[in-house]
This record gives C-alpha cells, sequence and structure tokens, in this order.
C-alpha cells in the first residue's frame, strides 16, 4: 500500500483502518475537508501560524492537518473576529483539516489567577490581565467559531504529582464537562468532538475515566495529561491500561506527544494522532531532529563541519545546508537559523510517520522501530576522520 497522499472527502467524518501490526494500526480518517493519514503528526499551529514555516511548505512535507490552540486564539485576535474573516482555515490560507484543542491546558498553565467551579473556569488573560470564562459550552463555541474540524471538550488538566483525591476530582469533573461539550456541538456530520480520558497515573481512575467516554459514543479518543513531566513507562503504563476501553473502530490521540521515540513506542501501543511544540521549538533553539538521532548545533564541534544535517534526506533545509553554517546562525542570532532548523525538523517528523505507515503497512513495525533507534544513538557525534 503507497503513503502517496489520496483524498477521499468524505460528507461524515469516518475513520477506515487499513492495517494492523500488533497494535499499531495504519488508517484514515476522511472528512469533508479531506483525509488524515494515520498515524499522523499534526504540527502546532498555535495563533494561526506554525511558527518560522508558511503552511504551503507545511503542507509539502506532509501533513494533513494541523493544530490550532482555541485560548490562544480567543485572545488575539479573538474568535468571533475569525469568523468574521472567514474562519480560520480561510484566515490562515491552509483550507485542510484543523484540529483545535479546548483552550483548557493553556488555561490551567498559562493565565494568572483562575477559579474552577462546576460552570467553567474563570481566568486571567497572560497578555493583558483582562478576566474571561470558559465553560464546556464556551468552549465549543469558540471553536466553532474558528471553524476547526476537530474539536475537543473542555477539561482540567492538573499538574503531576497529585494526590489520588485531586486527580479524580478532576477526571471526574472532566467527565461531566465532556456531556456538556458533547450536547453543544451537537450533530455535525462533517466534523468530530473529541472525548479527552484523564485520570493522571492511577490506572482505575484512567479505565473509569475511558469507559465512561466509550459510552458517550464520541467520534474519537484522546489521552491527555501525559507527557507533562513524568517519566516515559508511566505514559507508556497509562497508554496500555486505556486502550483496552477505547473502542477499537474510532480514532485515538495522545495530546502533546513528544519526542520521535514517545512517538514510535505511542503507534506500537495503539495510538493513531499526534501534536506536539517540540519540533518547533526546538528548531528555534538550535536542536535539528534527524534520522541519526539529535544534533544540537549550538556545539563548538560543527564550526568547521561542512557535513550536511543528512544528505539522503529530500528536505532542502537537511540537505542543502553545511553543520557549519547552520552552527553560524545559531550563534549569531539569525532568524534563518530557527527557519531552517524547524524545517528540517517537521520534515523529519512527517517523514518518521511515514515510515511508520509503511512498516505497519508490510506487517515490520518491531523491525523498523529498532533500526530507527539505532541510528538515533549516532546523533551529535563529532565527525569522522
Amino acid at each position: 500500500m503507497s503513503d502517496e497522499r489520496e483524498q477521499h472527502p468524505s460528507e461524515t467524518f469516518t475513520f477506515t483502518q487499513l492495517a494492523q501490526d500488533g497494535a499499531a494500526r495504519r488508517g484514515r480518517i476522511d472528512m469533508p475537508r479531506g483525509s488524515i493519514r494515520t498515524p499522523a503528526f499534526m504540527p502546532v499551529g498555535t495563533a494561526g501560524t506554525v511558527k518560522a514555516m508558511y503552511l504551503d511548505q507545511v503542507r509539502d512535507l506532509g501533513a494533513d492537518i494541523i493544530l490550532g490552540n482555541t485560548y490562544h486564539l480567543m485572545l488575539r485576535p479573538g474568535a468571533e473576529r475569525v469568523a468574521k474573516l472567514g474562519g480560520l482555515h480561510e484566515f490562515a490560507r491552509w483550507p485542510h483539516p484543523i484540529l483545535t484543542d479546548s483552550g483548557g491546558f493553556q488555561v490551567m498553565s498559562l493565565s494568572g489567577l483562575r477559579k474552577i467551579t462546576e460552570e467553567g473556569v474563570t481566568f486571567q488573560s497572560h497578555v493583558d490581565g483582562a478576566k474571561h470564562f470558559m465553560s464546556p459550552e464556551r468552549s465549543i463555541e469558540i471553536q466553532g467559531l474558528l471553524g476547526s474540524d476537530i474539536q475537543m471538550q473542555l477539561d482540567e488538566c492538573i499538574a503531576l504529582p497529585a494526590g489520588e483525591k485531586e486527580i479524580a476530582r478532576a477526571m471526574e469533573l472532566s467527565l461531566r464537562w465532556a456531556e456538556r461539550c458533547k450536547a453543544a456541538f451537537g450533530d455535525q456530520p462533517g466534523k468530530a468532538m473529541f472525548g479527552i480520558v484523564q485520570g493522571g497515573d492511577h490506572k482505575e481512575l484512567r479505565v473509569q475515566s475511558a469507559k465512561a467516554l466509550a459510552a458517550m459514543d464520541l467520534k474519537g479518543y484522546a489521552i491527555g495529561g501525559l507527557a507533562v513531566g513524568e517519566p516515559q513507562d508511566v505514559m507508556f503504563d497509562m497508554i496500555e491500561t486505556v486502550m483496552p476501553f477505547l473502542p477499537q473502530t474510532k480514532p485515538r490521540y495522545l495530546m502533546g506527544v513528544g519526542t520521535p521515540d514517545d512517538i514510535l513506542g505511542s503507534v506500537q501501543r495503539g495510538v493513531d494522532m499526534f501534536d506536539c511544540v517540540m519540533p518547533t521549538r526546538a528548531g528555534r533553539h538550535g536542536l535539528a531532529f534527524t534520522r541519526h538521532g539529535r544534533i544540537n548545533l549550538k556545539n563548538a564541534r560543527h564550526a568547521e563541519d561542512h557535513r550536511p544535517l543528512d544528505a539522503t534526506s529530500d528536505c532542502p533545509a537537511t540537505r542543502d545546508y553545511s553543520r557549519a553554517y547552520l552552527h553560524h546562525l545559531v550563534r549569531a542570532g539569525e532568524p534563518l537559523a530557527g527557519m531552517l532548523l524547524t524545517w528540517n525538523n517537521l520534515a523529519y517528523y512527517q517523514q518518521l510517520m511515514a515510515g511508520i505507515r509503511d512498516a505497519i503497512t508490510g506487517g515490520r513495525l518491531a523491525a523498523f522501530a529498532a533500526e530507527t533507534r539505532a541510528e538515533w544513538v549516532k546523533g551529535d557525534l563529532p565527525p569522522i576522520g
């Protein structure tokens, strides 16, 4: 099965499983604005832009969908203004699928003073200090004004470590909010609302959350509250705990993950969708992700290294610029450094996802994972000879 981008636009939101290898599955999500090949990595376009990239570039690298952030867009330029300007797709010139998060994570982590009640959360903007109120219904309303294709329920994402009682309280509140988000979203055949499994690092709470969300018969399911500082083995354990209780016929999205190794391990456990700021943020800070692992272009060892990051890559940023030049740009603080390294990083992430999809189809994901991990250890080694 080829990994060429094929469009199967559908008036309804549908998920089709095309192949399986162990717990990993290859599939395709079809909706009116196009198709999403899974497992998929969604570049993060926080404020309507994937930082340091043209969206045409992002598309050309292989992205079928990008993510927008409800919290940031509601503060600037405002959801009602985006709607007046034709919605986020037209505003940002991205006519393909967009997923918006609910804004809950940013409310909990970025805003100033905040107060959580059964009705919602009152919070202070990190931009100008203004007070706002977000209920589950308002979160869905904002995402509707933005015009996104996949919308996330409002949930309470608490920081770990936390006590079991506090984790249970937040998980149960999130379930009640999921019901309200489902009612507010209503019947939109060509779009989807995903529920979010919470429960921290407690297996029983995760199972309770997953079972309750599955009973709501939503169009997709996310696993939230992970990749927030817990060890990787804890994250994988929570994924393995939850998976048996999520419907096999619906897509599964691990929020905010992550490193290439996190993604590879999560795919092997049945996850279909990922997003993370890591490739773009790392690019702006001099770190390249490559087939050979991570390369820190700040290191002086690259100052006279004429080799590109990877001579075999199809990405011009990866193939055509020397490590010495990239090192110079990083050390000089030139904006081009972030542009080229972000381009490289997103290219690598999409190449990794394409390789994963092909490996699942060929029934050789375990071998692909072993080969890929073996290459990563070569990352920041000095030149040979």
